[in-house]
């Protein structure tokens, strides 16, 4: 992949899709606005058909600055709303912006000049979950540690170097164009998938830990359990697709949760007499009490923790990622995708 070289200061556009995001909307824009670039730059937001205020919204800071501009996103998908957004925008650098997420004011300045200076295609940086509640705070610590996404150099403060994926990213207009943009097949893991593709071209996708986002995560355990089906179901797709390109670390919710079930299967068994103990224990206790004492590990190891109550919720984000990822994945590798979103979104931070 050839990438000619970046001058000094190229112009950016931000690209975002919107679908119910009214709390978080305009502080998410206005952390782009106040970016310590001294670069031109433009938003482009491309809103879904959003049953909250989210459109009014846009329409308000696009009135307000005239650096904000909108497209239509009807199939409100993301990786739709992310390729209209980009096929609207006018400069050479493409930064992918979540309405859920804030970037740290020099973001775009450290990106750029790591995007010039490793000749990558891409640049990722660092994404930190933050919470406003009790529930929240939980499952920004599971998304903060490896006990709850288990990989990723995005997830940790690993070192800088070329790295699978990025968390958002900021790319090279050329590599996006060279590889034909987000796959509209692939509801989630498209950023994933996408960088793949970019590395096949012989693009690099670059980690620096001096990039940081701060990252929203759901607010209630049934949000987050249906967030976590659909991005497991969606692993599983790419798994279909793509074989062993998949690293292991996608595979493992599934075999968790077929452990976890003979192990729920032998305990019936044994407890109406269909199964003696000297056939059962070997299936019921192994994957059940290795489970159970990995939790009781992360729950004692993951830092921020005060007091029984958190510990509690911590242990609960993180049984309700592992289980509902793996059952998420299990049914995409017999049934595919299908139409399997997790839509559901954070309250309102400043209703909570």
């Amino acid at each position: 992949m050839h990438l000619p070289a970046l001058p000094p200061l190229p112009a950016v556009s931000y690209v975002m899709p919107v679908l119910n995001e009214e709390g978080f909307l305009e502080r998410a824009v206005r952390t782009i606005l106040d970016q310590d670039y001294a670069g031109e730059k433009e938003i482009v937001l491309a809103l879904g058909p959003s049953t909250d205020r989210s459109n009014a919204i846009a329409l308000s800071l696009a009135a307000e600055d005239g650096r904000v501009r909108l497209v239509e996103n009807p199939e409100r998908d993301i990786p739709a709303g992310l390729n209209r957004a980009i096929a609207a925008s006018r400069y050479p650098i493409i930064v992918r912006v979540d309405a859920h997420s804030e970037l740290t004011p020099d973001y775009t300045r450290l990106g750029v000049e790591i995007l010039g200076s490793r000749h990558a295609a891409n640049v990722g940086g660092i994404m930190r979950a933050a919470g406003a509640s009790d529930v929240q705070r939980a499952i920004a610590r599971g998304y903060n540690s490896p006990y709850g996404l288990g990989g990723g150099a995005y997830h940790g403060d690993g070192a800088a170097g070329e790295a699978e994926s990025a968390y958002l990213g900021i790319f090279r207009r050329e590599a996006i164009d060279a590889v034909g943009g987000y796959d509209r097949e692939i509801l989630r893991g498209e950023d994933w998938e996408l960088n793949l593709r970019i590395r096949r071209a012989g693009g690099l996708v670059w980690f620096s830990p001096a990039l940081g986002v701060t990252y929203w995560p759901r607010a209630s355990f049934a949000d987050l359990a249906r967030q976590f089906f659909a991005t497991g179901t969606w692993r599983a797709v790419l798994v279909r697709k793509y074989g062993r390109a998949n690293p292991w670390r996608f595979f493992a919710p599934g075999a968790l949760v077929l452990g976890l079930t003979a192990s729920t299967g032998a305990l019936v068994l044994l407890t109406i007499g269909v199964l003696p103990w000297a056939s059962a224990w070997t299936v019921l206790l192994v994957p059940m009490a290795a489970y159970l004492a990995g939790i009781g590990v992360a729950v004692f190891r993951i830092p921020d923790q005060r007091g029984i109550r958190d510990r509690l919720l911590t242990a609960t984000t993180l049984v309700t990622m592992h289980l509902s990822w793996g059952a998420g994945f299990l049914r995409g590798i017999v049934f595919g995708g299908g139409r399997i979103f997790g839509r559901g979104r954070v309250v309102d931070r400043s209703r909570v």
